[in-house]
């Protein structure tokens, strides 16, 4: 299975981190990329609820999936899975206070993936998804310092 967590120390408190991390309306704010997400089904970030999200990744500039909550412990950790015709991803957040500020961690897991996506994903993961996924964290860390 393919995956890979990545780490950023932000100079704020979980309490402050937390809105940013597990209200994914509020990802849309510090995506580096175009995102949107839809409410389905109950209560927005609650476990259980479903939603419809696009966005851009390799070699896709409209990806659309559907996800659910899976997990919502406020200011400690905040889990979701999606998918789509490719295939299966589990995302999750950890929160962590450390001295004055937070650890937070983004684990991204591809589950269960199908067809050309499954031979294709490490590599592209590898070369884009990983870099990405990093300057998210890091343009994240910067947007909560600076509201701060």
């Amino acid at each position: 299975m393919t995956s890979g967590s990545f780490t950023v120390t932000i100079d704020a408190k979980p309490e402050t981190v937390w809105p940013w991390v597990a209200d994914l309306d509020k990802h849309v704010d510090w995506s580096p990329k175009p995102y949107k997400i839809e409410w389905l089904e109950g209560e927005p970030n609650a476990v259980g609820s479903r939603f419809h999200s696009a966005g851009v990744i390799p070699g896709d500039k409209h990806h659309e999936n559907e996800g659910q909550i899976t997990e919502n412990q406020p200011m400690t950790r905040f889990a979701f899975r999606s998918s789509d015709p490719q295939g299966e991803y589990a995302h999750t957040y950890t929160l962590a206070p450390n001295g004055e500020g937070t650890d937070l961690t983004h684990r991204v897991e591809f589950v269960k993936m199908h067809g050309l996506a499954a031979v294709l994903l490490p590599p592209i993961f590898a070369l884009s998804g990983k870099p990405q996924a990093r300057k998210r964290m890091d343009d994240l860390k910067r947007k909560i310092e600076g509201s701060t």
